[in-house]
């Protein structure tokens, strides 16, 4: 993670330089994860705008949501969350292909993604937890059906209330939902080109 600009990291307050954090977690696989001869594509998640922004969110009480003032995002966090995932299964080389939708590839398979919650949540505690949530579905580009769906939740609580200990919890939170992901994606792709073959899958 890096920040590049020295700034503030308080809520509210006047103008200040801003510090950008640029969360790159690196996931490794795991040895349960299958081997798979398909290919899949990963469509930019949906998100509402107030989470999908270079703003960091942060939840004071519940209910309310603000922004932390003199910090921000390098890349909106769907990117951050669509890049992870991505890197997550191209560095496990245990498929065949993966991209993001629109790249031109032909994939067996398409993931959809809606980011539900991606916030500095205080929940009452004396410090915030980053908090991701993301609801999955995997689909059959050849007759569109969905295949599988499942919510996945990483809370990570940071070490302090600063916002580059919030930023290091977010980075910790991005790697365990990316690997939580990429798991279920290889296992739930797998189990269906099992049971219904395509062209492009392992026999």
């Amino acid at each position: 993670m890096a920040a590049l600009l020295a700034g503030c990291a308080l809520v509210g307050g006047n103008r200040a330089p801003t510090t950008i954090y640029a969360p790159d977690p690196r996931v490794p696989a795991d040895a349960d994860w299958p081997q798979v001869a398909w290919q899949l594509t990963i469509a930019r998640p949906e998100a509402a705008r107030m989470l999908d922004s270079t703003r960091i969110v942060v939840r004071p009480t519940p209910g309310e949501l603000q922004v932390y003032k003199g910090a921000a995002w390098a890349r909106p966090p769907g990117e951050q969350l669509q890049d992870t995932l991505l890197h997550t299964l191209q560095d496990s080389q245990r498929i065949r292909a993966v991209a993001r939708q629109g790249s031109g590839l032909a994939a067996d398979y398409r993931l959809e993604l809606e980011l539900r919650r991606y916030e500095a949540d205080y929940a009452g505690n004396p410090v915030p937890v980053a908090t991701i949530e993301v609801a999955a579905r995997l689909l059959d580009t050849g007759d569109r059906q969905v295949v599988a769906t499942r919510t996945f939740l990483q809370a990570v609580p940071a070490a302090g209330t600063d916002t580059a200990r919030v930023a290091q919890a977010f980075g910790q939170a991005l790697a365990a939902i990316g690997h939580d992901l990429a798991g279920w994606t290889l296992a739930s792709g797998q189990a269906h080109a099992r049971r219904h073959p395509q062209p492009s899958a392992a026999p």
